[in-house]
């Protein structure tokens, strides 16, 4: 199964109609996710509130906002994606981020600013109590027993007891467990130390490779390092992440790649070319088992998002490459991706 996504980051918009109109052309094409991208070090809307605002104004597409683990909560993070998933009937995602800045830690006064190393296992920490923490409530811990005045069984919310290396939490949530169980979560594993993170601990990794053969290879190891963790590898999907820009026609397409690319940029990969030889491109990496996706970051929103869904994404559809509809409503299904079982859970109900 071919999987893609797209970003829809604005620079300086703010209103909300713009990023609906972008998330409802995605899901037009039938595109698994859309991303929005927050960092403390640049100014902008809340990109997990920006999402919940579009979950009541789309039904289908995944909605992945970045999230950092980094001088934030982790109580209150896991909280609100869980909120985003109920608000969007099991549609959300979580791009899991650190802040690695000295400038966003003096926005905080904490702490000062930590190594890469240091900062993806806290995030790797983060994720893992997130699920813990998802887990506290069984599936059926609410029974809403009006004549006892019952709302929930106790027996079936749970302590998680967790302790890090920079923080505890105790539980419960204060969320019921979410409609996806867990909703997905997607790492940037291009650098290498999160790539650990990742394999231990993401649902979709997101890999900037400007080769095939780079992209390759870090799917085998995004693959072997899974497997060390414990987990079946089949359980991540890993997407290669590129700049498209769809807006100077077709270009004659180089082996393997289309319109001359992609190319190294210090943004990322980029291709710059027409519709067609960027679906050759999609299509060839995924024929040959490089990468099971892409999440493509449009260089002009609304251009190259119209001429994705019309152009790249109707020519993959035509040679059944990719769906003509969303045989799901969840994140989870779109990506092929099981409901996790509950941990806590002691009479299989939560499976």
């Amino acid at each position: 199964m071919l999987h893609l996504s797209a970003a829809v980051d604005q620079p300086s918009a703010y209103d909300a109609a713009s990023y609906l109109t972008l998330a409802r052309l995605a899901e037009r094409g039938g595109l698994d996710f859309v991303t929005l991208g927050d960092s403390f070090d640049r100014p902008g809307p809340d990109a997990l509130a920006v999402l919940a605002r579009l979950a009541p104004a789309t039904s289908r597409i995944g909605l992945v906002p970045t999230v950092t683990t980094t001088h934030t909560e982790p109580f209150h993070v896991q909280a609100a994606v869980a909120t985003l998933d109920w608000v969007s009937r099991g549609r959300a995602g979580w791009r899991i981020d650190v802040s690695a800045t000295e400038g966003e830690a003096r926005l905080f006064g904490r702490r000062p600013a930590m190594p890469a190393d240091a900062l993806w296992q806290e995030a790797g920490e983060v994720a893992d109590v997130a699920a813990k923490l998802w887990d506290s409530w069984e599936d059926d811990a609410e029974i809403r027993d009006v004549p006892t005045g019952r709302f929930i069984d106790r027996d079936k919310l749970h302590h998680v007891d967790f302790r890090g290396t920079s923080f505890s939490v105790k539980g419960p949530s204060i969320v019921p467990r979410p409609p996806q169980g867990h909703p997905v979560r997607v790492v940037d594993a291009t650098d290498a130390p999160a790539r650990r993170t990742a394999a231990r601990y993401a649902d979709v990794a997101l890999v900037r490779a400007a080769s095939a053969q780079q992209a390759a290879a870090i799917r085998q190891q995004l693959r072997s390092l899974a497997a060390d963790s414990g987990r079946h590898p089949d359980q991540l999907r890993v997407l290669a992440g590129l700049l498209v820009d769809l807006g100077d026609g077709e270009h004659a397409a180089e082996p393997g790649h289309g319109g001359g690319g992609p190319r190294q940029t210090p943004q990322g990969p980029l291709y710059r070319g027409g519709p067609v030889d960027l679906a050759e491109l999609i299509a060839t990496w995924h024929g040959e088992g490089v990468v099971d996706g892409f999440h493509l970051t449009p260089v002009e929103p609304l251009r190259d998002l119209e001429r994705l869904v019309n152009g790249t994404v109707a020519l993959l559809q035509h040679r059944g490459l990719f769906r003509t509809f969303y045989p799901g409503s969840s994140l989870r299904e779109h990506l092929g991706l099981a409901r996790p079982a509950n941990q806590y859970a002691t009479n299989g109900s939560a499976s």
